[in-house]
């Protein structure tokens, strides 16, 4: 039992640091292995396995988590994080057009000291204000402050 005990505390011990790991090289991956290493540690206290096997399972197990709940747990997380940061720092605030940006035509907007990637369905000048109504990945959807004549 200690033989097999000890490959439990090793499992647990690699899907531990893949976990840290997780936050240092982010990209929703590594958490699946640790995933996978915990679900050989699990098992490995009830079933006796040699390290083949064990190694197998691992990467079985890690690459079917990944396959099935990667997408679905990046979209939690980032619809949860991002779209509330999105809501009370980008969307209504206004910024201004540094390029002339029209539909079809992308340019670029100032906003919060940084130059942004932007597009619109209206026609906007260099230098008009622009409001903030929506992004698509990094870049900004805005629409024309003037008043419509």
């Amino acid at each position: 039992m200690e033989r097999y005990l000890n490959a439990a505390v090793i499992w647990f011990i690699i899907g531990l640091l893949c976990f840290l790991l997780e936050f240092v090289i982010p990209g929703l991956i590594l958490f699946f292995f640790a995933v996978g290493a915990w679900i050989v540690a699990i098992l490995s206290l009830f079933i006796e396995m040699s390290v083949n096997v064990q190694l197998i399972l691992f990467l079985a197990s890690s690459i079917l988590t990944i396959l099935l709940f990667r997408k679905w747990v990046k979209k939690i997380i980032w619809t949860k994080k991002h779209s509330t940061e999105l809501e009370h720092e980008f969307l209504g605030k206004t910024g201004k057009a540094e390029t002339f940006i029209g539909p079809g035509q992308n340019g670029k907007v100032h906003f919060k000291g940084t130059s942004w990637d932007a597009r619109s369905e209206d026609t906007i000048e260099k230098g008009e204000n622009v409001t903030i109504t929506g992004n698509e990945s990094i870049q900004l959807i805005v629409k024309s402050t003037k008043p419509l004549l």
